[in-house]
């Protein structure tokens, strides 16, 4: 958006959230609040955003790739204060204009964003407002027609002010320069003694310039967050939108109340997904699987026309028309092929199986290669830690792997080879051999009849 650039306020300490962590830091759909604020923003085109922080939060927002300049408000001096060290650090700009954001709203949405900075025209500044029951703690908008002469907070209003319903949602557009001298003469001779961005609002009106209000009807989108019971409600709503996003791009959400997502994640078209269902960091999955119920995927990849059904996929890539559970657990950097089939209570780290290769009971694969078709039997484990280091495990293609069978790595079970039942596995055992025991030796050859 041409010759706008935007002010976040989010230094405010939170006193509310009760916690060590700074509330806009707080999550809601694997995001913090004000990641949710500046995706809005970045989605309006804005050219740039400065993100007023208090110094609790410098290091986190330098490491966090915000998208924006951050400025530090050292003392915590108010709103009026916060747009102040915001405009030093930019560059006065002629015509430019700015919009100011909370970073305490996640779901805030660009369209609100360009509806505020749509009204502001030649005007002085407009402002979001909002339609709010009496009680509300919102300042009161005190119009004059169609402008707004000023703003009165709850605890200074009259009875006939409070009765006002339309409140200040605290986003506004203000023109550059208006903004410049506007703030640079408020004063904070009130009893918290902090300078206030509503003030400004009585002072240009008074001034002959237009304020104009723009009301919003999207009342749940202006939610600002000062507690926890607040933080999981924005939390539902926003997770009610990327449900009901990707079922609008074709998959099939059984109950978007307990299926639980987060953004920046790809499902195919036709992919079912049953209650209880997580999906997490950047997960990619295919078309036409079937996920659930009683599964978590956080940062997996999963091919087209797979099922996994109650399982933990973490940090792992499962092929296409693969079956996977239930409760079986995948984890570091697993790898699995079309066709796998992983069953009960199967745990594999850092494995990677070929195509069409089974493990469907109580199995632990760790630090291993497995090949295709190869079958490894209920009970069997990859022993492959040595008190020191990690070992690999190779089991080669077709490779039939008794029940119970430990492999001692390092260890290689060759293609076409067979471990016997409770095999006690510590030397490699060459193609087509067959071995059985603790520890495992040679079966002998069976004599020609």
């Amino acid at each position: 958006m041409r010759g706008v650039r935007a002010v976040v306020l989010a230094a405010g300490k939170g006193t509310r959230m009760k916690s060590a962590v700074p509330k806009v830091f707080h999550e809601l759909c694997g995001r913090s609040m004000l990641w949710w604020v500046l995706q809005a923003l970045h989605g309006t085109g804005v050219e740039e955003i400065v993100v007023v922080a208090s110094p609790e939060m410098e290091e986190v927002l330098a490491t966090m790739k915000a998208g924006g300049r951050i400025v530090v408000q050292r003392e915590q001096l108010g709103t009026g204060h916060a747009l102040r060290i915001a405009l030093e650090a930019l560059e006065p700009r002629k015509g430019g204009r700015i919009l100011v954001a909370n970073g305490d709203m996640p779901l805030v949405t660009p369209e609100i964003f360009r509806g505020v900075i749509g009204a502001l025209g030649d005007g002085a500044m407009s402002l979001v407002t909002v339609r709010a029951e009496a009680t509300s703690n919102f300042g009161r908008i005190v119009r004059k027609g169609e402008r707004v002469e000023r703003i009165v907070e709850a605890r200074d209003a009259t009875p006939v002010e409070l009765a006002i319903e339309e409140t200040n949602a605290g986003i506004y557009a203000i023109d550059e320069a208006k903004a410049r001298d506007a703030v640079g003469a408020l004063r904070n001779e009130n009893a918290q003694r902090e300078y206030y961005l509503t003030d400004t609002v009585e002072r240009l009106a008074s001034a002959g310039e237009r304020v104009t209000p723009v009301l919003c009807r999207e009342e749940s989108s202006l939610v600002g967050i000062n507690d926890r019971t607040e933080l999981a409600s924005a939390r539902r709503s926003m997770n009610e939108r990327l449900c009901a996003a990707h079922m609008r791009d074709g998959v099939t959400i059984v109950d978007p109340q307990t299926t639980y997502l987060e953004p920046e994640l790809e499902i195919g078209r036709d992919t079912v997904i049953y209650p209880n269902t997580a999906i997490t960091r950047l997960s990619r999955i295919g078309e036409g699987c079937t996920l659930g119920p009683n599964a978590r995927f956080s940062n997996a990849k999963v091919g087209n026309r797979t099922e996994v059904r109650e399982s933990v996929i973490l940090d792992s890539t499962i092929g296409d028309d693969a079956h996977v559970g239930p409760f079986a657990h995948l984890r570091g950097e697993t790898v699995l092929g079309n066709e796998v089939r992983i069953g009960n209570f199967v745990e594999l780290k850092n494995a990677k199986l070929g195509i069409a290769a089974k493990a469907s009971h109580l199995s632990y694969i760790g630090d291993a290669t497995v090949g295709d078709e190869a079958n490894v039997g209920a009970g069997t484990i990859t022993c492959n830690f040595d008190g020191t280091r990690k070992n690999r495990t190779k089991i080669g293609k077709r490779a039939l792997i008794g029940s119970n069978s430990s492999l001692v790595a390092p260890v290689e079970i060759g293609d076409d080879a067979l471990t016997g039942a409770g095999s006690v596995v510590t030397k490699d055992v060459p193609a087509g051999g067959r071995v059985a025991g603790n520890p495992a030796r040679p079966l002998p050859k069976k004599k020609p009849s």
